[in-house]
């Protein structure tokens, strides 16, 4: 991801000079330039998602489920059949009509082995007609409702292994260039069947968020993502909008002792500090969750216990007092936990409560909470050593070694991957500890397949904590949550971007784009 020596230079003057209906935006630090260009089939998602391709159903700002391509669906008694019916006059960048045959083309392709969707639910996708299209699961599935959410429809006459060089879609914006390193650049769709965008052209430059504060202060882009340390600067002109997410901070404690056995990968599998409860608890009771936002974040952030307390399958029976260092200690000792050598970090059995904590070296606000969080665990008598380092590396290190995760999606699905015994996949980063409850597993099953969402939700609730056990701190503790993170965001005091969609991890800031506009003359 290129910083910001040349895109100065190829940017375009802020918008209240270039013409109000232009956008110049900086958004590299999470929604930045994909590697595989611009297709959804690959993994093109982010900040920049639904402005080229539309999608079957989209969600509004209270993540309410409402139609973008699709006017109706159904499923079937079992489950296994869904019917999508769809809109019959809308068409493709290039003029040519999109019909249902382009829906099942771009479910079928994306269900193919190696691709970056996960679609193995899914046997296949039918064009009935024109406007209809079959979807056949190979098991019930009630959250297959959130691929038809998210995977941008293409067009089968125009799909290619360079697809993503040049993409056509049938979105708000049509693609324009692609500058590789620097920029892209997007135009209103002139035949768009929804309403119709403010802002007629759209600039995107790739920039880390240090680089496009850098830029925003010169005058260079209407609206730039930026690193919390900046939420309280000043600049001319300009407002700083801190934007609440559901994107938690989470640490995986392998679950397991560490017993020599290796993976699959031939990697190390368990951790003879993480695999006793009474560390993991006292961790989870014990640090003070406000004092890492405060310190680590700079205040933009909010508390975090389960990975999802702000989504509908948030059990808030599971949420507790934390920072209780009496607590803390209390556990530890129970569990034979104690400080025989007078060094102040507690020991069993010859084992000193230490442990390696790794985090990617490219993400501040992981590297911050790290330290905080080590900061916090002295306090008790745990001693957590960090490390930051590669994806590549903690690759071969997750499945024995703690690592700081981020998480969150309006698809509960990746609770179901994260705490399901069956799920393990390290590749997918699937339950990589190998977490097991037979008690969680019966939950999650029940939820993942229920079609009625009340009895969904309160079974994803019931995983969590059902009073006697779950995934959550007050159960096994196999994660260590500490925060949800804002986003902030540096833009023209005369920009109103509306109210913004629910952010996930890697944010969605165009995701309400057609609310987007000026206010000023």
């Amino acid at each position: 991801m290129s910083s910001s020596t040349n895109n100065s230079e190829l940017a375009p003057a802020s918008g209240s000079e270039s013409g109000s209906n232009e956008l110049v935006a900086a958004v590299g630090a999470h929604g930045g330039e994909p590697e595989a260009g611009f297709d959804p089939l690959k993994g093109w998602g982010g900040s920049s998602e639904h402005l080229v391709q539309s999608t079957l159903f989209k969600r509004d700002s209270q993540a309410n489920l409402i139609n973008d391509l699709a006017t109706n669906y159904t499923v079937s008694s079992d489950g296994l059949e869904w019917t999508v019916t769809i809109r019959d006059d809308v068409k493709f960048h290039d003029g040519v009509p999109l019909t249902a045959k382009d829906v099942a083309f771009t479910f079928n392709t994306a269900a193919k082995p190696g691709g970056s969707v996960d679609l193995s639910i899914m046997e296949k996708a039918v064009a009935v007609d024109s406007y209809t299209v079959k979807f056949y699961l190979n098991n019930p599935r009630s959250t297959f409702i959130n691929k038809l959410i998210a995977i941008g429809i293409v067009p089968e006459h125009a799909y290619s292994d360079s697809y993503g060089q040049n993409p056509i879609g049938s979105g708000p914006y049509r693609f324009v260039q692609w500058d590789k390193g620097q920029q892209a650049i997007f135009e209103a769709n002139p035949d768009y069947y929804g309403q119709e965008p403010y802002f007629k052209k759209l600039t995107i430059l790739f920039m880390v968020s240090d680089a496009a504060f850098a830029a925003a202060k010169a005058g260079k882009v209407d609206i730039a993502e930026i690193p919390f340390s900046y939420a309280n600067q000043k600049v001319d002109g300009m407002k700083i909008v801190s934007i609440e997410s559901i994107d938690a901070r989470g640490i995986s404690f392998p679950m397991q002792a560490n017993t020599g056995k290796k993976n699959e990968n031939g990697y190390a599998i368990g951790n003879n500090v993480t695999s006793d409860p009474a560390i993991r608890k006292a961790l989870n009771f014990g640090i003070d969750r406000q004092n890492l936002i405060n310190g680590a974040l700079n205040g933009q952030g909010k508390e975090e216990f389960t990975g999802v307390d702000k989504l509908p399958w948030g059990n808030k029976g599971a949420i507790f007092e934390d920072g209780d260092l009496e607590t803390a200690k209390k556990i530890l000792s129970e569990g034979g936990w104690t400080d025989t050598d007078g060094d102040g970090i507690v020991e069993k059995n010859g084992v000193k409560a230490e442990f390696t904590l790794l985090y990617a070296a490219n993400a501040p606000d992981r590297q911050a909470l790290a330290v905080s969080l080590s900061e916090e665990a002295r306090k008790f008598g745990i001693n957590i050593k960090l490390e930051g380092k590669s994806w590549d590396q903690i690759d071969t290190l997750a499945c024995s070694t703690p690592v700081v995760f981020g998480s969150g999606s309006l698809d509960p699905t990746g609770v179901y991957l994260r705490y399901h015994s069956k799920s393990y996949n390290p590749s997918n980063y699937n339950n990589l500890i190998m977490y097991n409850n037979s008690v969680v597993d019966n939950y999650l099953e029940t939820a993942i397949t229920s079609f009625d969402e009340d009895t969904a939700n309160r079974n994803w609730q019931l995983a969590a904590w059902d009073g006697t056990t779950g995934f959550s701190a007050k159960g096994d503790a196999p994660w260590l949550w500490m925060a949800t993170i804002n986003y902030l965001y540096i833009m023209d005091d005369d920009l109103d971007i509306g109210t913004p969609r629910i952010q996930p991890h890697g944010a969605n800031i165009f995701g309400n784009i057609l609310e987007w506009k000026r206010t000023g003359n």
